[in-house]
């Protein structure tokens, strides 16, 4: 048996807590129906290493926010976030993937 998938496209940004906010509005301005929000992340990158734990309040952490959309959303959800990573710390991961129900990103 064969199950059908549907192509898509997997944006990921870790960005500093205080900057989460305008990442997840920008999401929601080009249609996606949802996304996943992991606060206190940590890891080693260009910036040194960043710890998980909370210092002084949520702004101080890291967030990972992940979310799927259709290809014809994916442009206008990348070229609206590369100028909010050119004016501060973060990275973005950009991937294919596929899903099993499409209408859930739709």
């Amino acid at each position: 048996m064969t199950t059908a998938l549907t192509k898509m496209t997997k944006v990921e940004v870790v960005v500093a807590g205080k900057d989460a906010p305008a990442v997840r509005e920008l999401i929601g301005s080009v249609g996606a129906t949802g996304f996943t929000s992991l606060s206190g992340v940590s890891g080693l990158g260009h910036h040194g290493y960043h710890q998980g734990r909370l210092l002084f309040n949520q702004q101080a952490t890291l967030e990972l926010i992940i979310t799927v959309v259709p290809q014809e959303r994916a442009d206008a959800l990348l070229a609206g976030l590369r100028p909010l990573l050119d004016a501060s710390s973060g990275v973005m991961f950009v991937t294919e993937t596929y899903v099993s129900r499409p209408e859930y990103f739709s």
